[in-house]
């Protein structure tokens, strides 16, 4: 009868485990390689046992990189470990890249929705917590125009307003500086620097609306231009479908809109507003920060 440790031996010798510790590799200087279990130099050639189809082949000596065959052949399992490691992480990466591109992170452990669905989100923080808020887009009925859903200004005409029909946005930003996350369908910006835009909303406490102010007779000129929109910034967020919006520096208390300019002078009056109160309850139903 064979003794136990003998059986053993054979196993460990017949384990996959145990072969792959014994495979080397021939590396080729264009960085492809050969799976080896041995090689001979014979000549100008190299004659090896390929460990993939357990013949003996042969190959030019000159294709070899020997600095990189015997750095690896040296320690073949260890390598072999670290290479996988290095595929597996850069696997990773390459699907934490795409992620981004279609759900954006905006803070520890927060995300987008997924840019299929789209939408339009106030990054805000309630109580030190960052929390994203979804709003709406807001019609509003146009005065001193004619077209419904589209505000045109053309130079040198009469000034033409888009009021809101409440007195107050729904959606309030408890920070001053209030960061917007858009996705908007059927959106294919050709600068998105200018396509979208943040305004100070004017309350009418006697009417109960709020009428935007900002948009004048001269609404794409340069004239008095920082009375009508609040200076912002506008990027792309990943190379993705998401559009970032925010002040440059901090902005006071009040009614506020972010606004899509259509043309220089054009202004779409479905706009989405917000407020902007410290002392406001949490906002409905917000999107928290995943454990």
């Amino acid at each position: 009868m064979r003794p136990l440790a003998s059986i053993a031996a054979l196993l460990l010798l017949l384990s996959p485990g145990f072969a792959q510790s014994h495979t080397k590799r021939l590396i080729l200087k264009d960085g492809s390689y050969q799976s080896i279990t041995e090689y001979q130099i014979q000549g100008d050639n190299v004659h090896y046992r390929s460990a993939e189809r357990y013949q003996w082949e042969d190959i030019p000596k000159n294709l070899i990189d020997w600095e990189a065959t015997d750095k690896y052949n040296a320690n073949p399992v260890k390598n072999d470990r670290s290479r996988e490691q290095r595929d597996v992480q850069e696997a990773n990466d390459v699907e934490t890249a795409k992620s981004e591109e279609v759900a954006p992170t905006v803070a520890q452990n927060l995300r987008l929705p997924d840019s299929t669905f789209g939408g339009v989100y106030l990054l805000d923080k309630w109580h030190g917590r960052p929390e994203l808020a979804e709003i709406v887009q807001n019609g509003a009925e146009l005065t001193g125009g004619s077209h419904k859903n589209v505000l045109h200004v053309a130079l040198g005409s009469q000034r033409k307003v888009i009021e809101l029909t409440d007195a107050h946005a729904r959606v309030q930003s408890h920070v001053t500086m209030p960061v917007f996350y858009l996705c908007v369908e059927g959106s294919n910006p050709v600068n998105v620097a200018t396509q979208y835009r943040i305004v100070r909303v004017q309350p009418n406490e006697a009417r109960h609306t709020r009428t935007i102010a900002t948009v004048d007779t001269k609404i794409s000129g340069k004239t008095n231009e920082s009375q009508k929109f609040v200076p912002s910034s506008v990027a792309k967020v990943n190379r993705g479908a998401w559009i970032k919006v925010m002040p440059n520096q901090p902005i006071e208390p009040g009614e506020y809109a972010v606004v899509e300019m259509l043309s220089d002078t054009e202004v779409n009056s479905y706009v989405w507003d917000f407020g902007v109160n410290p002392s406001a309850p949490e906002n409905p139903n917000p999107k928290l920060p995943t454990p």
